[in-house]
């Protein structure tokens, strides 16, 4: 299977008069036309759940600690594992992403918008109380 090259480095550097006509290393490594089109037919084949015509959500402060809190939730057992769609628990890791949310507070104090340092205090908040009980 032929070595699929996923970007083109182009040298924009200015040259002296006599270097004009020398290849660069990076033009030397640019694929060929044929390998472009061989990347397309192989992209054309690709099964249709790879292809992600989905939106996702604007990444903010706000979306990127609900995105923490929705993993505590799994780790706890709470809600399915979205990869799996079973229920499944692991505390230990549950209880480093609650530290690792604990650490971002405390490292943004003082950065954050009002509501943002709300939002996070009650988060983290929350789930302390569910992995206390849970762990029981």
């Amino acid at each position: 299977m032929p070595e699929k090259k996923d970007f083109i480095i182009k040298d924009k550097r200015m040259f002296a008069e006599g270097d004009q006509g020398q290849e660069t290393k990076e033009e030397a490594t640019k694929p060929s036309e044929k390998e472009v089109e061989e990347s397309k037919s192989e992209e054309a084949a690709a099964p249709e759940e790879d292809r992600t015509d989905y939106q996702l959500p604007k990444i903010n402060f706000a979306t990127f600690i609900f995105s923490l809190n929705s993993s505590v939730l799994v780790q706890l057992g709470l809600i399915d594992d979205p990869a799996t769609g079973k229920k499944t628990r692991n505390l230990p890791l549950a209880k480093q992403t609650i530290d690792i949310l604990g650490m971002l507070e405390e490292k943004t104090q003082g950065n954050l918008t009002k509501d943002e340092e709300t939002m996070l205090k009650n988060i983290l908040y929350d789930l302390r109380m569910l992995y206390v009980k849970e762990k029981g």
